[in-house]
C-alpha cells in the first residue's frame, strides 16, 4: 500500500497598487483588482500600528481646531451662514477620509428652487464609483453602494450627480489631488508605504500567533495500536482537545497514529537563526518606511523616539512640527478649502477660510508676518476679528480737535460720562442721525467749522458766554487685545464734533458687520464694534467775551443756569457696546453665535 500525501499551497496574495479598470456593461469605474481598494486601505490601517497612528495623528492635525475665517469679523451673516453648512462633524470626517483613502466627497442639498444650497453632509467615499467620463473627458455623476465587496450584477445603485453638473435636488462635490495617470480615483499620498503596512501587520500577526500557539506545539501524542478509520479518528482529537487545550493549557498538540512504535512519528524542528534580529530589523524597518511615505519630518511629532534628532527635543519639535505643518498639512487643507469655496460662492458668500492650528503659539515663526490675516491663520489667534480699519481710524483722528488749540480760546466747563435719563430718547438709528447734520462729505478736517450742538448763551447780556460741545473717546486706555481702532483713537487724544463721528457711519467701517450684513454701522452709537469697551464722553467749553471769570471752571448746572442747553443724544451714546443688549450685535446674529441679552 503507497503511503499517500496531500501537500497544499496558500498564496497569500497582495496587491499594492490601485487598479482602475473601465469594464463593458458598466458605467461605472472599479477601483482596485476586485473593485474593493478602498476596503484595502482600510485593512492596512487597521492592522498596522504605525500606519493607524499616523493617520489618525494626521487627520486631527488637518482639522485642528475647526474652521474659521479671518474675515468673520467683517462679515458676520456670511461667516454664520458658513458655520450653519460647515458643521464640525462633518468637517472631521472628510479631513479623515482625506488622509486615509486619499479623497472624499461631500452631499451637497440645494433648496427646493435651488436658489442656495440648504445643507451639507459627508458621503463616506468608500461608498462611491465614479461614472465613466463624457465625451469632454468629465465625470458627471457617482454611483452609490452601501457596500461594494456585495455588490453583484443586477443590484440597484443609486445615480447622484456630480457638483454642478445638473439640476437636481442633491449633488457629490467630489475633493481630490492630481495625480498623474489618475482621472477617477487618487492614490492615497503614503502609496509607497502600504506594502509596508502590510509587512508591519503581518509581523504582528505571527507573534500574536506564536503566543496563542504557546511559541510550538507543546505535545507530541503517539497511538502505536494501529491507525483508526477517519471518523474514529476524528472523535479521539475532538475528545483529546476537550480535555488538554484552552486558555490554562495554551498551546497545540500534535496527534500522530503509527501502527507500532517503530513507525511512531518524530518531530525535527526547523531552527531560525537569530530569529529575534530578523524581526526586530524587519519591525523597524517597516515603521521607518511608513513613516518615510508620510512624509513624516520626525516621529516624536506622534510619540515615537528614535536616535536620530535636530538637537534637544524641544528644539526638534518645534522645527518638525513647523516644517510638516508648512510641507503636508497645509497642502491638505489647501484642497479641501478650495471645495469648501466652491460651496459657498453658490449662496454668495465670499470668507477667507482657513484652519485653526493645533500648533502651540510658541512654535509659530511670526517674525516676517506683518498683515493680521496671515497672523491669524498661521496662529490661530482671531487677532482680526476685533481689528477695524486703521484708515478709518486714521481718517476720524485727522478729523478732531487738539485740545490744547481750544484751550487757547476756551475753558473746560465739564468732563464726563453723559446721562440722558432726563432727556427724550432719540431712535437711535443711523439714518435718522445722518438726516439731523449737515455730514462731511470731503473728509477733510473741519476744525474751524462749528457743531449744531454749539451755543452762545440765550442771556449774553449778562453772561455774554460762548460754548462748544466736543466728545472723546473714553476710557484713556487699552489692553494688547483692544481692537487696533481702540488704540489709535486713545493714543490720538483728539476731541470731535458729533458731525464728523457721525459722518463716519457713511463710511465701510467694518464690512459686513451692520444689520444684515451692510457695509457700514454707526461709530457714533457702536464706538469700535460689538463687545467695545469705550464710551463717548462729553467735553462742553466756555469762552467768555470779557476776561473776568476766564480760568474759573464751572459745572453744567452753572452752564445752564447761564441759557446754555445742552444737545440732546441717542441713549446708546454713552454705553460702551459691550455693556449693550447682545454686546452691541444685532439679535438674530448674537443668537446664531450663542449670545443671550
Amino acid at each position: 500500500m503507497k503511503n499517500k500525501s496531500d501537500l497544499s499551497i496558500v498564496n497569500l496574495s497582495t496587491y499594492t497598487s490601485p487598479r482602475v479598470k473601465e469594464v463593458s456593461g458598466k458605467d461605472w469605474i472599479e477601483y482596485g483588482g476586485d473593485n474593493n481598494y478602498f476596503q484595502y486601505l482600510i485593512d492596512r490601517y487597521n492592522g498596522s500600528p504605525t500606519n493607524n497612528a499616523i493617520i489618525n495623528g494626521v487627520s486631527e492635525m488637518i482639522y485642528g481646531k475647526g474652521l474659521d475665517a479671518t474675515n468673520s469679523n467683517r462679515k458676520p451673516d456670511q461667516y454664520a451662514q458658513m458655520k450653519s453648512l460647515f458643521n464640525n462633524d462633518c468637517v472631521r470626517k472628510l479631513c479623515y477620509d482625506l488622509k486615509l483613502m486619499g479623497q472624499c466627497a461631500i452631499q451637497v442639498i440645494y433648496s427646493k428652487d435651488r436658489s442656495k444650497i440648504v445643507q451639507l453632509e459627508h458621503m463616506p467615499i468608500e461608498t462611491l464609483r465614479a461614472e465613466k467620463c463624457n465625451d469632454k473627458g468629465e465625470i458627471d455623476a457617482y454611483y452609490y453602494f452601501s457596500d461594494w465587496a456585495k455588490y453583484k450584477r443586477g443590484n440597484e445603485l443609486t445615480r447622484i450627480p456630480a457638483f454642478g453638473t445638473s439640476k437636481e435636488g442633491l449633488e457629490i462635490l467630489y475633493i481630490k489631488p492630481y495625480r498623474a495617470g489618475f482621472k477617477y480615483y487618487s492614490p492615497v499620498d503614503y502609496q509607497g508605504g502600504t506594502q509596508y503596512a502590510e509587512l508591519e501587520e503581518e509581523i504582528s500577526n505571527f507573534h500574536l500567533n506564536n503566543i496563542l500557539n504557546g511559541l510550538a506545539p507543546s505535545m507530541l501524542i503517539n497511538f502505536n495500536n494501529g491507525t483508526p478509520d477517519p471518523e474514529q479518528r476524528e472523535m479521539i482529537e475532538r475528545r483529546i482537545y476537550e480535555k488538554f487545550s484552552g486558555s490554562s493549557n495554551a498551546g497545540k498538540f500534535i496527534l500522530a497514529f503509527n501502527d507500532n512504535p517503530e513507525t511512531a512519528a518524530s518531530i525535527e524542528p526547523v531552527q531560525l537563526s537569530d530569529a529575534h534580529q530578523q524581526y526586530e530589523f524587519l519591525s523597524s524597518e517597516s515603521s521607518k518606511k511608513i513613516m518615510v511615505s508620510h512624509r513624516i519630518v520626525s516621529p516624536m511629532l506622534f510619540g515615537i523616539k528614535d536616535d536620530t534628532g535636530l538637537g534637544n527635543n524641544a528644539d526638534e519639535l518645534k522645527t518638525a512640527s513647523i516644517l510638516f505643518d508648512n510641507l503636508v498639512i497645509k497642502s491638505f487643507q489647501g484642497l479641501l478649502i478650495e471645495g469648501f469655496d466652491k460651496i459657498l460662492a453658490y449662496n454668495n458668500i465670499s470668507l477667507h477660510l482657513y484652519f485653526k492650528t493645533l500648533q502651540p503659539l510658541e512654535f509659530t515663526d511670526l517674525e516676517n508676518v506683518e498683515d493680521d490675516e496671515t497672523k491669524e491663520e498661521e496662529t490661530g489667534v482671531k487677532l482680526s476679528e476685533d481689528i477695524i480699519d486703521n484708515e478709518i481710524a486714521n481718517e476720524l483722528i485727522d478729523l478732531g480737535e487738539n485740545e490744547e488749540d481750544i484751550l487757547k480760546e476756551f475753558e473746560i466747563v465739564d468732563e464726563s460720562e453723559v446721562n440722558y435719563d432726563f432727556e427724550d430718547e432719540q431712535d437711535g438709528v443711523v439714518e435718522d442721525l445722518n438726516n439731523q447734520v449737515n455730514l462731511v462729505s470731503t473728509g477733510r478736517a473741519n476744525k474751524t467749522k462749528k457743531s449744531e450742538q454749539d451755543g452762545t448763551s440765550k442771556q449774553a447780556a449778562q453772561f455774554d458766554v460762548e460754548f462748544l460741545v466736543r466728545y472723546t473717546y473714553n476710557p484713556g486706555k487699552t489692553k494688547p487685545t483692544s481692537r487696533e481702532f481702540c488704540k489709535k483713537m486713545v493714543r490720538a487724544k483728539k476731541v470731535y464734533r458729533k458731525e464728523d463721528i457721525v459722518a463716519m457711519s457713511k463710511k465701510s467701517v467694518n464690512a459686513g458687520f451692520g444689520k444684515g450684513g451692510s457695509e457700514n454701522y454707526s461709530i457714533w452709537l457702536y464706538k469700535g464694534g460689538a463687545r467695545c469697551s469705550h464710551r463717548w464722553y462729553r467735553k462742553t467749553y466756555q469762552r467768555l467775551k470779557s476776561d473776568k471769570s476766564m480760568g474759573k471752571e464751572i459745572t453744567s448746572t452753572q452752564a445752564k443756569s447761564r441759557g446754555f442747553k445742552y444737545p440732546k443724544n441717542a441713549q446708546k451714546v454713552p454705553v460702551a457696546p459691550k455693556d449693550m443688549p447682545y454686546k452691541g450685535y444685532t439679535a438674530a446674529y448674537a443668537k446664531k453665535i450663542g449670545i443671550s441679552r
